[in-house]
């Protein structure tokens, strides 16, 4: 893409892109990669940058795939596009000043029993973890349990 004359900017900004939509919690760090490549070309330009760029695109080809952040978040922003936002729990709003909030840090293994999706969508999923995020899909189900759901 260099050699065809695209932007290194572009190519950078597709890398953080790749990282964030198609990689994820597979491999979280990529995105960490991906911004330092973007900065780097910013920062020494080319020729330079194209070390950044090289290393960047072999790491995040050779990556674990995971694309379940991103479904999550189109699966919420549809959610609230059919059925409107709804209040978060009194607890979480600005004025409550943490009454009745439930902090984590108090609990074993920091998780909380406290519902903090809306009353009308406790219960609901839109992460599903996959198979290759079993840190998140470890601690999801540890949340979930507290949570008396499976």
């Amino acid at each position: 893409m260099l050699e065809a004359g695209e932007d290194p900017r572009f190519i950078a900004r597709r890398m953080v892109i790749l990282a964030s939509e198609d990689i994820g919690n597979a491999a979280p760090q990529a995105l960490q990669v991906a911004v330092a490549a973007s900065h780097a070309v910013q920062l020494v330009g080319m020729p330079e940058g194209a070390h950044a760029l090289a290393q960047c695109a072999t790491y995040l080809a050779c990556a674990p795939k995971s694309n379940a952040s991103y479904v999550a978040l189109n699966a919420a922003r549809a959610h609230v596009r059919e059925h409107g936002v709804r209040a978060p729990p009194e607890a979480l709003l600005p004025g409550a000043r943490g009454v009745g909030y439930d902090y984590p840090h108090d609990r074993p293994g920091s998780v909380s029993a406290q519902e903090l999706l809306p009353a009308a969508l406790a219960g609901t999923r839109f992460y599903a973890p996959e198979g290759k995020e079993p840190q998140q899909a470890e601690r999801l189900a540890g949340i979930r349990l507290a949570r008396g759901r499976e």
